[in-house]
């Protein structure tokens, strides 16, 4: 029986599950400590992964040679890609997942995962050595594991309590219990701690459900769409439909009758809740004036009878759930399996964090997932694979592993999260990134697979992929920059999408340039590009193409901002001093003088970032610095 290992990750959701396969994957010896091996990569809200931005997370998880994108491909009963009417930095990949199957195909990784190894039980308690550094864990079993690095994914379960109405149960999920003593534990060495609210909806028993008053929202049908980039994963299981059903002002009204018993409302919950995915009470206070919400009924699983109710998370009491849910048409005899709730959880102040996500406090421990202040099972994998692989890292004396704000989302999301901090649950979306155009999901390969694949968690193969991509990317932008196409051929196909016709000759690139005009279509009317197309590799062949044309389509935004990344990479390359004193500098607002030393940034570029740090106080910096 093993008890010593080099990296102990505690906690089996999303962020665990990531952590604890990067860590063994660099080699290292690795425990995975979780309540219940039944429920590892537990989907506790709605079963699904990706969507706005989440989507990209997802793609470049896969593309560093992480599972998270290879196991919903495996088990997706829906895949759609949003925001197809947009341009290609919007478009986001989003799947509807089996439940149990998803669950089930994250345990048999993990267990097949060499040098991994998984023990049952609850981790509460941290061993700190005389350094202060961390030493291991202790479970409230008694057992005692030693390790050199400790990557702590709680989620919700540090001191879990759940609402529904008034009535309060201690638990971390429905039928889970909490965890006692780590908050206190590390309150005691330092650490800033508050509370956060998350909650889920009703699930229902499709049984029940009059389906002639929904309307079927159905998914890709194209087969090609997915999450990895690895061409011999597909979606395996039977492809299910989505539903959409509206509530109603009656729907409203007993809603309203039930806001005094409603924990959100009547002070029972005192702390921070999710804003961009409030609860359906939040939304009748919050927007008054409308008198109706869109609700999307989710399958759970590919064989089951059981749908999540997406948009109705609630904590009212279980009457009103009930006979809200029943003034919907589609509802009116409607069965629960159970009702939603809310749930209140203790998170750490992620500006305690350096980028690698290991703790400022505690040398050898890292924080990752929903203890940072996050919300949402993507924005957690991508915050475990970063954490485990750092972990790795510093066990084995290797440099850290960073991604900067042009690199990747999950760059974006650590960032904002060490230097602005959290007052509400984090969700990541677009806008959050303001080098978008360069962290499309089509591309989450060709940035992030080098990088995976020099710190050993993509393999040779996966990185061979993706320079064959490349390669054949480059070779038919080529071709079309260099095959000339003259107004014959193509004046009919012009006319016919209200395309201005050519006067004279000119390259194949401008023409499919044109917003009206596609690779695909322009292949209709010349040969050689079909052949060249044909030619590709038939499981890559439309994920080639589509690379090569937004490429071409959007190759001015583009350049634009890889001068803009040049710019900032200017601010990122001024170190900071560790031991800067900034309370002495008189030149800087009091304001930033206290967030300064509060953040302690590494860089210009970083310190920049931070809420309140005006262009001047950066300057002002600057020229300290530079003296």
């Amino acid at each position: 029986m093993k008890f010593d290992y080099d990296v102990i990750v505690v906690g089996a959701g999303h962020a665990g599950c990531e952590a604890a396969h990067s860590a063994a994957k660099l080699g290292v010896s690795t425990l995975l400590v979780t309540l219940d091996m039944h429920n590892i990569a537990q989907m506790s809200c709605n079963p699904a992964i990706g969507g706005i931005a989440k989507g990209q997370i997802v793609r470049e998880i896969d593309a560093l040679g992480g599972m998270t994108g290879i196991i919903t491909d495996r088990t997706a009963i829906q895949f759609r890609m949003l925001n197809r009417s947009k341009g290609p930095a919007m478009w986001s990949p989003r799947a509807q997942s089996d439940r149990n199957r998803y669950s089930q195909l994250w345990r048999h990784t993990l267990e097949n995962t060499p040098n991994l190894n998984i023990w049952q039980g609850c981790a509460n308690q941290l061993i700190i050595n005389e350094d202060g550094s961390v030493g291991g864990v202790i479970t409230r079993e008694g057992a005692r594991f030693t390790a050199r690095a400790v990557v702590l994914t709680n989620g919700t379960f540090l001191n879990g309590l759940m609402h529904i109405g008034r009535t309060m149960v201690e638990g971390g999920r429905v039928a889970e219990p909490s965890v006692h003593g780590l908050t206190e534990q590390l309150r005691e060495l330092g650490f800033r701690t508050d509370r956060m609210k998350t909650g889920t909806p009703v699930r229902i028993d499709g049984r029940s459900v009059k389906w002639e008053y929904t309307v079927p929202q159905g998914g890709e049908e194209d087969g090609r769409y997915k999450f990895s980039y690895l061409p011999e994963v597909r979606r395996e299981l039977p492809q299910r439909e989505c539903y959409i059903v509206y509530t109603s002002e009656a729907t409203h009204d007993v809603l309203r009758r039930g806001l005094p018993d409603s924990p959100l409302y009547n002070g029972q919950i005192r702390s921070i809740g999710p804003r961009y995915c409030p609860s359906i009470e939040t939304k009748i206070v919050t927007f008054a004036e409308k008198t109706e919400h869109q609700l999307f009924i989710e399958p759970e699983g590919a064989d089951t009878t059981e749908f999540y109710l997406n948009g109705f998370s609630s904590s009212l009491p279980l009457d009103i759930q009930i006979e809200a849910l029943q003034t919907i048409p589609a509802f009116s005899e409607v069965q629960i399996f159970r009702p939603g709730y809310a749930i209140e959880y203790d998170f750490f102040d992620p500006t305690q964090l350096h980028h690698t996500l290991e703790t400022r406090i505690v040398p050898g421990l890292f924080f990752a997932g929903q203890i940072n202040g996050t919300t949402g099972y993507e924005e957690a994998a991508g915050q475990g694979l970063l954490a485990g692989v750092n972990a790795a890292l510093k066990v084995k004396g290797e440099p850290e592993f960073v991604l900067g704000r042009d690199e990747a989302y999950i760059g974006v999301l650590v960032d904002d999260l060490v230097t602005k901090g959290v007052d509400e649950p984090y969700r990541m979306f677009t806008s959050r990134a303001e080098y978008r155009i360069l962290l499309r999901q089509d591309d989450a390969d060709m940035r992030l697979t080098p990088r995976g694949h020099a710190v050993g968690l993509a393999d040779d193969r996966r990185y061979e992929l993706m320079l064959e991509k490349r390669e054949l990317r480059d070779s038919l932008i080529s071709f079309m920059e260099q095959r000339t196409v003259r107004p014959a051929e193509v004046s009919d196909l012009l006319r016919s999408v209200d395309s201005a016709p050519l006067q004279q000759g000119v390259k194949l690139v401008d023409i499919v340039s044109r917003p009206q005009l596609s690779i695909e279509l322009l292949a209709q009317v010349l040969c050689d590009l079909r052949e060249r197309i044909d030619s590709l590799p038939a499981e890559r062949r439309d994920e080639i193409v589509e690379a090569a044309e937004i490429l071409i389509k959007y190759r001015g935004y583009i350049e634009r901002e890889r001068a803009n990344v040049e710019k900032l990479h200017r601010l990122e390359e001024v170190k900071i001093p560790v031991d800067y004193d900034y309370l002495s500098v008189h030149a800087l607002s009091t304001e930033a003088r206290q967030k300064l030393e509060r953040h302690r940034p590494r860089t210009l570029g970083q310190a920049s970032r931070i809420p309140g740090i005006s262009p001047a106080d950066v300057n002002i910096l600057m020229l300290l610095i530079g003296r």
